[in-house]
């Protein structure tokens, strides 16, 4: 039987990681955008293939899904396995 003490505890951890994820994911749109109106500016007329930003557009989005399962969906995915 958990005590209050460490529900409070347990709460403020699931706080944290909410809060991180909110603010990495508004991190994450800024740069993005950045990245493709660089792209869209300079090199858009130029390209045969998948534009630059899209690789680390795509490698930061897995980032913030896990993170974003980890805030969310820690107590779920523990009860799963």
């Amino acid at each position: 039987m958990e005590t209050k003490l460490e529900r409070d505890d347990q709460h403020w951890r699931t706080a944290k990681l909410k809060a991180g994820f909110k603010s990495h994911l508004i991190i994450y749109l800024i740069v993005n955008i950045g990245m493709w109106a660089l792209w869209f500016l300079t090199d858009s007329g130029q390209t045969n293939g998948i534009p630059w930003p899209f690789w680390p557009s795509l490698g930061w989005a897995g980032a913030l899904t896990y993170q974003y399962f980890n805030a969310w969906h820690r107590n779920d995915l523990n009860k799963a396995l």
